[in-house]
Order: structure tokens, then sequence, then C-alpha cells
């Protein structure tokens, strides 16, 4: 029998505790933590170790995400235990510590809080969402929620749920059940009574800091429905009518295409729709929203919130010159301002072998300069008419809204990539996403 190989040196340990502290710690990670030459992590983890631990304690600076490359390297060559909370992998420090330390990080979780809120509960947790409220906003819960989901929400702290239930209400969703879990694990674990969204209070106290809120997703029947795929109806944002329309926007987003991770760019935000809706396909999808207007871009920031998507930037200026520092994105829709000169062409230039573009017009001076786009670079060249059933006298007919020419094209793979043409001595473009993508990006 071929002997096992031997795995790569270790720089970086990273050890998973939970509420129950170092009881609940197993033999493998007690082993890593007693041999450790530097202990790293919260004050409130370090507090937890016995005095067999005797490795040098640091507690991390803050902000914490910067400080990880240069506090490992201050290291290099000791051995190095990092403290996490339950499972380091999930929504934790083990992601920036990979990015560091490669094949030479060795993880040893411990169970998570949602793990053991879905078993407290009895949720099978594949049928659960998790949403995060750790150094993130409120809003981004907005996204998740549909009449019969179950959510575990991540607590940033002891305000949380009453957060949570505030936003449940605003967003009509008050006939939802809560629950708040507290410590988790631990001897001072507390599963709170289940109320309904409308029912929490402002007067009751916070409870432990330490807590996941378990919601079951109940809407309240006069609410608006928010669908989960593109298309939202139109009352579901504020606009002055520069809105792409509900079935405009679904053939539109469809062309875009989205993925997750993928970025995009929203040229002519308007009420910020196309963006938006590009989001809420995936948690990790982004984009950037430009609209030259500040009254509308104000607006664009307020869409996005109530619709669940706080992280859409929204840029003020006019395209094609407030394009010049954005990161390089993966699709383009271009919905205003067509005849600005060069604005097609640097959408066209910024995209990756790949990208999509897509262009939507109701006017002809634009559509001339689609067609000639189209004839230049390929495509789908396509007009979109919708009509709406309206009374005439005691009957009824149709209205039809202007129709809307669209161009939509993807970059071919063996095209020229400007990226391509930079020197390799020439710095790396700090802007570039693919080499500035942090944890909060993602």
């Amino acid at each position: 029998m071929t002997p096992a190989r031997p795995g790569p040196p270790y720089a970086v340990t990273v050890v998973g505790l939970g509420a129950d502290g170092w009881r609940g710690v197993p033999d493998a990670s007690r082993a890593a933590l007693r041999d450790a030459e530097v202990l790293i992590g919260g004050p409130r983890q370090l507090d937890l170790l016995p005095p067999e631990c005797a490795g040098e304690r640091i507690a991390w600076p803050s902000p914490l995400r910067p400080a990880v490359p240069a506090l490992i390297a201050a290291h290099t060559g000791r051995r190095i235990a990092v403290l996490a909370s339950g499972d380091p992998m999930f929504y934790g420090i083990g992601r920036a510590l990979a990015e560091e330390a490669g094949d030479r990080l060795r993880v040893l979780p411990h169970p998570s809080s949602v793990s053991y809120a879905a078993a407290r509960l009895g949720w099978p947790l594949e049928d659960v969402e998790v949403v995060t409220l750790v150094g993130r906003p409120a809003a981004r819960l907005a996204a998740a929620l549909h009449d019969g989901r179950r959510l575990l929400v991540l607590s940033a702290d002891a305000g949380t749920p009453a957060e949570v239930a505030a936003l449940l209400r605003d967003r009509g969703f008050g006939p939802s059940r809560m629950r708040v879990l507290e410590q988790l694990g631990g001897e001072r674990e507390r599963i709170g009574d289940a109320t309904t969204a409308d029912d929490w209070t402002r007067a009751r106290p916070p409870g432990d800091p330490l807590n996941i809120v378990a919601v079951e997703c109940r809407q309240d029947p006069d609410a608006l429905r928010l669908g989960a795929v593109p298309g939202l109806p139109d009352e579901a944002y504020e606009h002055d009518g520069q809105l792409t329309k509900r079935h405009v926007r679904a053939a539109t987003l469809a062309a875009l295409a989205p993925a997750p991770g993928e970025l995009l760019w929203d040229v002519g935000g308007g009420s910020g729709s196309i963006a938006i809706e590009w989001m809420r396909t995936h948690p990790s999808c982004r984009a950037v929203t430009v609209e030259r207007d500040p009254v509308r871009a104000a607006r664009i920031t307020r869409n996005a919130d109530r619709l669940g998507v706080p992280g859409l930037r929204v840029v003020t200026g006019a395209a094609p010159a407030a394009l010049a520092e954005l990161p390089r994105p993966d699709a383009v829709f271009i919905g205003g301002g067509l005849t600005a000169p060069g604005l097609l062409d640097a959408g066209w230039a910024a995209l990756p072998a790949g990208g999509r573009l897509v262009a939507n017009t109701v006017t002809l001076e634009s559509e001339a300069l689609l067609a000639d786009a189209h004839r230049r670079h390929g495509g789908e060249l396509v007009r979109l008419a919708v009509a709406q059933a309206v009374p005439v006298g005691g009957f009824t007919g149709w209205r039809q809204a202007m129709p809307v020419t669209q161009w939509a094209v993807r970059k071919p793979v063996d095209a020229v990539d400007p990226v391509d043409l930079v020197d390799p001595h020439d710095p790396v473009d700090p802007l570039d996403p693919r080499d500035t993508a942090s944890e909060a990006d993602r």
C-alpha cells in the first residue's frame, strides 16, 4: 500500500469556537490551540482559552479585514492559530485567511449558529435561506421576503430583532412569525417564544447580542407581490415617468442574462429598475448605475434600499465621462443618452470578450445608431411592442405603448481585449474588480 503523502506545512490553523467555549472544543482543535505560538482572535474568544494555551495572545485590530495580511506576515515562521465563531468558512474569517494562506490553511470548524438553529427548530437546512446582517444594512433582508419562505437572519447585535420586525412590517410582511435564538450551544442558550412582526413592540427589552432570528414569512394579503424573476410591478418603484416598464424590463434582463458574481453598468439609470432587478437575481450580483440628474440618483438609492439591494452603487454624472473610472463590467445596459457622442462605443470597448451589451430606445435618432452598431457588431435587433386593454366607451380596446427598439449583442470571445494591449510591466489597474474583489464585493 502506498503511504499517504504528507500535507503542506500549515501557515495558519483556524479553529471554530461555540458559545460553550473551551468545553465544546474537540480534541484536534484543543491540540492545535495548545501547540500554537501565536493565538489571534477577538477579546471575547481569547478569554475563553485556558492557561494551558500558552501562545502569545493578539486581539484583532479594527477594522479587521485590512489587517489580516500584515498580521499574518508579521508572524511568519511561527505556529499561528486564529479563533473564529462557529464555522470559520461560513461568513467568517476563514475566507480572508484562505486568500492569504491558500493551501497552507488548516480549518477546524465548529457547528455554526445556523446549524444549531435549524436543529432546534426542526427546519431542514437546505430549505432555509440565510441572510447575514452583520456589518450589512437591514434593507438587504427585503430581497429574501417571499410568502411561505423560512429565513435565518444572522444578527449584528441585540437590536437586530427589532430592526427585522420593523422591516417586515414596512414591507408588507407583518404577519410573519419571528423567534429569537440566543447563545446557541452554550450554557445560556435561550429560545424565545414565537410572535408576529406586527406584535413585536419597541418596548420589548433587547436580549443577548449573540442571537439569530428565525422568520417564517407571511405576506399581508393586500401587499404588493414581488416575484423572484425580473419584471416587478411598476408600482414597486418610485419614479417620475423615467422607468423601463415591466414587460420591456423583463425582456431586457433576459437579454442581459445575469449570472452570479457579475457586474452590470446601468447607464442612464432613471429609476434604477434594471440595475435593481439585475442584483435581485442573485445575492452576489453587483451593479453600478450612472444617472446625471441628482434628484433621480437619490430616487434610485431609495428604490434599491426598499427592494432589498442597498449595495447598488449610484454614480451621479454624465456618460460617457462618468464611466472612465468604473470597475470593468460583465454586461452593459444603456437605457438613455444614446446620442451622447462616444457613449455606445465606450460601452462596447469596456466589455471583456464574452460580455453583453443591451441598449433600448424609443427615438428614431437613437434607433439609427443601434442599426449602425448592429451592422458593425452583429447581435440581435428587435422591436418590442406592448399594448394594454383599456375601456373604450362601454367596450374594451387596445392602447399601444411606444415601441422600444432593442439591440442585444455579445462580444465575440475572439475579439481583441483592450486588457491584452496593456504593457505587462505597467501597474495593474486598481479599479479592475478582478484585482480588487473584497469580501464586501462578493
